[in-house]
């Protein structure tokens, strides 16, 4: 199959529109405007550095790979849409969950045996993707996994009471931007604008969207950083201003 769109135009068409809609309607709920626009900015800036060595890795594993003639240039395996995604998905999720309000009154203290509760449930999270590393099929997920947890554990260990007391704010700002983004991942895989490996995937799939579970997965997973990294940045901005 021929893809019908390249990578750039799949931001053109599903990514960029949606940013500006969300620029020119930005309500900042969450935090004053600097506070919103800075964290998001220092979290965009982290995606990219963070997930950059994984996803090359992946691309060059042959996890996924591109339809013909959708990529205009690489950097080391992965394509300079790839890249792209890593900044542009942060910055719309962190315009979307700024229409969200949280109490930032709380105080930042935490035990410490509550904070380590953050770290466990961080490494229950590491031996699922272990476990899944033992097969083949598991190398996607596996490895995503593995990869989320520095992330999770450093967000869940610094607040994750604070994440939980503010649940609707968390939860609207990470569904959301995961199903927009689910919907957008599963009309690329249709075009052809980039394919999933039998060999390195599970077989598994959203009902009704048939979007594999690895790809639902990583865009739930990422929507999350942005979003509890940005509430608990305004947390912390509030606390230390």
């Amino acid at each position: 199959m021929t893809p019908s769109l390249t990578y750039l135009q799949f931001h053109a068409v599903l990514v960029l529109p949606v940013l500006a809609g969300l620029a020119l309607t930005a309500r900042y709920r969450l935090a004053s405007r600097r506070v919103v626009l800075s964290g998001t900015a220092l979290l965009a800036a982290l995606a990219l550095v963070y997930t950059t060595p994984w996803d090359n890795y992946l691309v060059a594993r042959g996890v996924w790979w591109y339809g013909a003639g959708t990529v205009l240039t690489r950097l080391w395996a992965a394509p300079l849409g790839e890249y792209l995604f890593f900044v542009f998905q942060p910055v719309g999720v962190g315009l979307w969950v700024a229409r969200y309000g949280v109490d930032t009154t709380r105080p930042l203290a935490i035990p410490v045996p509550t904070r380590a509760l953050g770290l466990l449930a961080a490494g229950l999270v590491a031996a699922v993707g272990v476990a899944l590393l033992d097969s083949p099929d598991g190398l996607y997920l596996g490895s995503l996994l593995v990869w989320s947890v520095p992330i999770l554990a450093i967000q869940w260990a610094f607040g994750w009471p604070f994440l939980v007391a503010e649940w609707r704010t968390v939860a609207l700002g990470t569904l959301v931007p995961t199903l927009y983004l689910w919907v957008a991942d599963r009309i690329a895989l249709a075009l052809g604008v980039w394919t999933l490996s039998d060999q390195y995937t599970t077989g598994l799939a959203i009902p009704l969207l048939g979007l594999p579970v690895e790809e639902a997965v990583f865009f739930l997973l990422t929507s999350l950083f942005v979003v509890q990294g940005l509430v608990l940045f305004a947390w912390l901005c509030d606390r230390w201003g």
